[in-house]
């Protein structure tokens, strides 16, 4: 059996939505470069996969116009701490959020403590890839990652009750592959963004709430009390308070 390959397929993503193992997939290809795949490009399946994506369903098709959200306009950024609090109209509107460009200059900073410049590559084109797929704004990917993990591939999962892995500590989806890394960054960042077949990412929260930071609440917790986004719900108090500090690229010690 065949497949053709997709925008955005690596042998990771294929292995993932057909729901079969990497390494079957790749003894079954012994003359393709994993890394060099192009749209429209047939490769084997191992015996047992299914083109029709009978495994573990894909992410959720795209919900984006193919355009990167949030890329162009912005301020340039700056300031210290700010204590946001209320509901979601106390806090800054996102026109006001910091350009792209400087959210990433600024955050990757951060990254290259956690990940080698080829992965802080990989987060830099999945974010992008998964803005224009999803039509979540590239911004709140991008700080979500950071406020998540740090920006580290190989962060620990955590498990209190829900198996949160990954880059944005998804709900049960992808954890790093070394043998791998393009394309399990990719789909670690897909997870958090566009959800799993287990729980909510981004996409869905914002499609749930109408506005960035009570689906920041809601990714964090799970419910939202929309009076006060600092209300924890049994998570972390802070934590659409930081989103908002970084969206609009503010500094802090220890951020």
């Amino acid at each position: 059996m065949s497949y053709t390959i997709q925008s955005g397929d690596t042998f990771w993503a294929i292995s993932q939505k057909l729901g079969i193992s990497l390494d079957a997939l790749q003894a079954a290809n012994p003359g393709v470069n994993p890394s060099t795949l192009q749209i429209g490009q047939v490769i084997n399946l191992p015996g047992g996969g299914n083109s029709n994506g009978d495994g573990p369903p894909a992410p959720p098709p795209p919900s984006g116009n193919g355009k990167i959200v949030g890329a162009e306009g912005g301020s340039n950024g700056g300031g210290g701490y700010e204590n946001y609090s209320g509901p979601a109209s106390s806090f800054p509107d996102p026109s006001q959020w910091a350009s792209y460009q400087a959210l990433w200059a600024q955050n990757s900073r951060l990254i290259h403590f956690n990940a080698n410049d080829q992965e802080v590559e990989y987060i830099h084109q999945a974010i992008e890839t998964v803005s224009a797929d999803s039509g979540v704004d590239v911004r709140a990917i991008l700080c979500i990652i950071v406020q998540e993990s740090g920006g580290n591939p190989r962060i620990p999962t955590t498990n209190n009750g829900v198996r949160n892995p990954g880059l944005m500590q998804s709900h049960n989806g992808a954890e790093f592959n070394p043998a791998d890394p393009q394309g399990s960054i990719l789909q670690m960042v897909r997870d958090g963004t566009q959800g799993t077949k287990d729980g909510d990412g981004l996409r869905q929260c914002l499609d749930k709430y109408g506005n960035y930071y009570e689906a920041f609440r809601a990714y964090n917790s799970g419910s939202v009390d929309k009076a006060n986004l600092n209300d924890p719900v049994g998570a972390t108090a802070d934590y659409v308070q930081k989103a908002a500090n970084r969206l609009m690229g503010h500094t802090w010690p220890g951020m």
